[in-house]
């Protein structure tokens, strides 16, 4: 094992906790491992892990020290009890958790004298190590100087900025559009089973295809929000509103439920009867920002 590498630290030995403990073994990192429940991470032995009686022990074997637990709740729980400071320590989180809470755990390191980054992880274990995984981060700028070549080691890692919150955000905003392909797909096969069509047939034949060509879209959308001008590349509100009108009609004469879209309709209603029926249907994020900056009543 090479002295020379960063000594690590991994505590929760899940899926994901146990494969970056393997990446950093098999990379010749001195690593400590801790795990609640001795039956995780088994093997990891074999490959010249410690396994540490405690999570103060295991802290106290390494300079970056990585908390896989299910999120950044439990992370928080698990260190606030552990004795003694940090004596400049780095606790990389990986958990999955919103930006205020990475945003409160600051405190609590610093306080410790230690350095704090916040990571969201995109990808799964077989994918750890490689390009395919994406690893956000964000945090102490003097833990990124120091270990930003270790954590590079997990997968495409990008460093995002000093403010702990925006790898959360980030994750946190990478998941919603996911989940708002999701709540298309729902809509999308709920409406053709209800004529006994299946799904994968649908799926196969129909969306995945579509959805690839949209892809090549997403930049132009995206270069319409930033100019804040919304240019009409693709189509405008008011056809749009109108288009997601008739869907959801459809959607109801065929007995489908419509609650996944329909706070999308409102959203373009709300904006068309605003005037802004002629901008690109990319205006809605405006939208949703400026309802968001309303104070309620």
């Amino acid at each position: 094992m090479n002295d020379n590498r960063t000594p690590v630290t991994v505590l929760g030995l899940g899926r994901i906790g146990a494969a970056i403990a393997e990446i950093f073994l098999r990379n010749g990192h001195p690593t400590t491992a801790w795990n609640r429940s001795a039956d995780k991470g088994i093997g990891l032995e074999e490959l010249g892990a410690t396994r540490a009686a405690s999570p103060a022990e295991a802290i106290a074997a390494g300079r970056l020290v990585v908390v896989a637990l299910a999120d950044t709740e439990a992370a928080a729980a698990l260190l606030e009890p552990v004795p003694g400071g940090l004596d400049g320590r780095t606790v990389l989180n990986v958990a999955t958790g919103r930006p205020d809470e990475a945003r409160e755990l600051v405190a609590a390191i610093e306080a410790r004298d230690g350095h704090f980054l916040d990571g969201a992880i995109l990808g799964v274990p077989q994918t750890l190590g490689t390009p395919d995984t994406l690893l956000m981060y964000s945090g102490s700028p003097t833990a990124q100087a120091e270990h930003a070549a270790t954590i590079a080691e997990l997968g495409n890692a990008k460093y995002l900025g000093v403010d702990a919150g925006l790898a959360g955000l980030h994750d946190m905003a990478v998941l919603a559009g996911m989940y708002g392909m999701f709540a298309g797909f729902f809509q999308a096969v709920a409406m053709v089973g209800s004529e006994n069509f299946t799904a994968g047939e649908f799926t196969d034949g129909f969306l995945v295809p579509w959805f690839r060509s949209l892809l090549d879209m997403l930049p132009v959308l995206a270069a319409e929000i930033d100019s804040r001008e919304f240019p009409v590349n693709f189509s405008d509100l008011a056809v749009n509103r109108a288009g997601l009108a008739n869907i959801l009609t459809a959607s109801r004469k065929q007995g489908v439920a419509t609650d996944l879209l329909d706070p999308l309709l409102r959203l373009l209603e709300a904006e068309v009867e605003r005037g802004n029926g002629t901008a690109s249907f990319t205006r809605a994020v405006a939208g949703l920002l400026d309802q968001a900056a309303v104070p309620a009543s």
